[in-house]
Parts: C-alpha cells; structure tokens; sequence
C-alpha cells in the first residue's frame, strides 16, 4: 500500500501486545469478519514475542479449537503445542456458562446448599439457557481468569472473543441487569419467608403477602413457584458476591491495562456496526485500542484509474486487437472500483471518528484453518499499521 495520508494515532499491534501493563485485550465486531480468527492471531503473536497468554472465547462455534489444532475447547484453559518463544506460551478455552455458574455456587456456598440448588429444577434452565446468563459468565470467567493470573497463574495476557453481533457488548451490561435483579421487587418478595422466618414473617407481610403469592401461584403454577422461591433462598447467601465480582470485572474492563479492538471488514454493514461498537465503548468509557480492517483488497498493477482501463479496453475492442489485454484491462478496472469503494467506505468511517485509529490487513490468500495461518494473520496485522488512505481518498465522506 503506497500511503499518502496517515490517520491519526495509529496504534502498534506489537507495541501494544508487548506492553506488559496489557493485561486484556477485547476483540469485538460483527459476524463473518475474522474476530475469531483476529483473536486467536493475536493470541500467538503475544505468545511467541514472550507473553504468556490465555484465549477465551465466548462464540459457540469450534473455529477457534480447529485454528489451534484442538480437537475441542472447554471451560478449562488447554495449552497449546508447538507457540510461544522464551517464557512464552499460549492457552485456549470456551466459556461453558453452566459449568461455570456451578463453579461459583461450589465456591461460595455450602456444600449442602450448593448440592440443593444445583438440583434445583429452575436453576437447570437458568445455568443452561437463561438469556442474560452467558453475559454474565462471561464476566465471571474473565475476572477469575485475571485474578488466577495475577496469583501467578500461566498467563499474564487474556485475550477475549466476542459474540459474533451486537451481543458481544451484552456483557458490559451485566453488572447493571444482575443489580436490577437483585434489587428487584419480585426477589424481595421470594426471599420474604426465608429471611423473615416462621411467625415472624406472618406477622410481618400477612394477607398483602399472601396475596401476592396467590397471584404467583396463579402466574407459575405452584412448583415452579416453589422451585423458583427455593433457588432464590439457596443462593442468597451468594448474591452479595455475584454483583461485586461483577462490578469488580467492569471496573477492570476501563482500566488501563485493558484494550478494546473492533474488528471489520471492508463492507457497509460491517462497518455500521463498527461505528455502533465503538459509539458504544466511549460512552461506557472503555479503553478503545483501535479498529482492524480484514480482508482489504490490494493491488500491486500500475495505479491506473478503473475509467481509464475500460477506457483503454474499449479502444482496443473498437479496433478488434489485443482481445487477451483488453480482458486483462477491464479485470483491473473491476479490482480498483473495489478498492477505491473500500477507501471511500473507509473514509467514511474515519470521518465519523477521526479519533480512533485503524489497522488494516490485506486479504489473505485462503482460509485460516491451522497456526500458520494465524501466524501469518498475525504478522500481517503488526506490518500493516499504522494504516493510511490510498491516493485520492478522503478521511471524510
């Protein structure tokens, strides 16, 4: 790429995964963009310059095991073979949202209690598919990952794979929802008896309580509503924990030590969705590193404009020669319309936010599937920024 302009504040892949006060780093973005693939290519650049590193993701899709040459991933971090130079290595897992919410009610509970909830008929569906629950494991995960870190676990690195959609942000949200939750009336109201006890809670919420439990029992049905006001009181004792580990985690998401990358491609959609992530990101005030542009398309032919190739083509036709070069012409007027409509989609970003810095990757001859690949990704990334606009495109739209 032959640049003319450079965008402000181009970051450093390198510089940025090097920096030992770099402790997570967020890939988010739409999907079909190469988030998974941006992830773990990050993962063993920071491995093989001397990080040790632990990928997490919370995509459900195996891409990420099969790029590693896993043959599975599971809420336990593996190790994986043959990546990392000096001290470094590099570990890969997938958030297993039941696994880990039984984890927490085994760490903070007592062994009777926990055994009783986990048997819970309600908190099987919630452990397992509850909306809402995958942001919140996630957040779980995360900080348990960092702190194991820090007590001198094997990493010092978390890279962190999103959900391939605007729900890859859900999880910021997750201290907020679970406070709203905890605070709310209906778990006030389910808590009652067993906090109240006996006699006293009959003298304290009488006929109004009855009332609305009747109500309940009508709404649920008298199991569930059961099921339903035992878990609440077999995890109270934990609930304290659930929201400042939570609030704990957020706070750690806007320290410094934390980068955020947005990942696109090329695309209108794609890069809605960018300007949608990174809006999102300063306005919760979270470190925003940069975006990665995949897939951009190069050209190393003569800087021809399109119009003057098919022009060139045209002319050849009308004199009925050279059929091979004008096929030839009009194949490169085709490649610089895309290039020239990529700069400009990308100039219109830019111009939205001229602040945030942009790395952009070239296409990649096929898919990433095994560590060379994603060695090559990687490599393509730190050699690719700080990026910059082709001649003749324009930072604003």
């Amino acid at each position: 790429m032959r640049a003319t302009e450079q965008i402000p504040g181009g970051f450093d892949i390198d510089a940025l995964l090097d920096d030992a006060k770099t402790s997570i780093v967020v890939c988010c973005g739409s999907g079909g963009v190469g988030k998974t693939t941006t992830a773990a290519s990050l993962g063993v650049r920071a491995a093989e310059r001397g990080r040790r590193v632990c990928v997490l993701t919370i995509d459900p899709a195996r891409r990420l095991a099969q790029s590693m040459g896993l043959d599975e991933l599971d809420n336990t971090p593996r190790r994986v073979a043959g990546v990392g130079k000096n001290d470094g290595a590099l570990f890969a897992m997938m958030l297993d949202m039941k696994r880990t919410f039984d984890e927490i009610v085994q760490q903070h509970a007592e062994p009777e209690r926990a055994a009783q909830v986990m048997k819970n008929p309600v908190y099987q569906t919630l452990s397992s598919s509850f909306a809402g629950t995958q942001e919140y494991m996630a957040m779980e995960k995360l900080g348990q990952l960092h702190r194991d870190g820090d007590a001198g676990g094997d990493w010092d690195l978390i890279v962190v794979d999103t959900p391939p959609s605007r729900s890859a942000l859900d999880f910021l949200d997750a201290p907020a929802r679970l406070g709203s939750f905890l605070d709310g009336r209906l778990v006030r109201i389910l808590l009652a008896p067993a906090r109240a006890g006996g006699r006293t809670y009959m003298k304290v919420f009488g006929a109004g309580f009855s009332l609305v439990t009747s109500a309940l029992n009508k709404l649920l049905g008298a199991q569930l509503l059961n099921d339903l006001q035992t878990l609440v009181a077999g995890l109270d004792s934990i609930f304290g924990g659930f929201r400042e580990r939570a609030e704990r985690t957020y706070a750690l998401l806007q320290a410094p030590g934390t980068a955020f990358i947005v990942v696109a491609v090329p695309e209108t959609d794609a890069l809605r969705e960018a300007s949608f992530f990174v809006e999102r990101l300063q306005t919760d005030a979270m470190p925003l590193a940069g975006l990665v542009l995949n897939r951009v398309r190069t050209t190393d032919a003569p800087d021809v404009s399109a119009a003057r190739a098919e022009g060139a083509a045209e002319e050849l036709d009308e004199r009925g020669e050279y059929q091979l070069t004008a096929s030839l012409l009009r194949l490169h007027a085709q490649t610089m319309r895309g290039r020239d409509r990529e700069q400009h989609m990308l100039g219109r970003f830019t111009g939205a936010h001229p602040t945030v810095a942009v790395v952009t990757v070239p296409g990649l001859p096929g898919d990433v599937h095994d560590i060379a690949g994603l060695r090559d990704m990687g490599a393509a990334m730190a050699n690719g920024q700080p990026t910059a606009l082709m001649p003749g495109s324009s930072r604003r739209s």
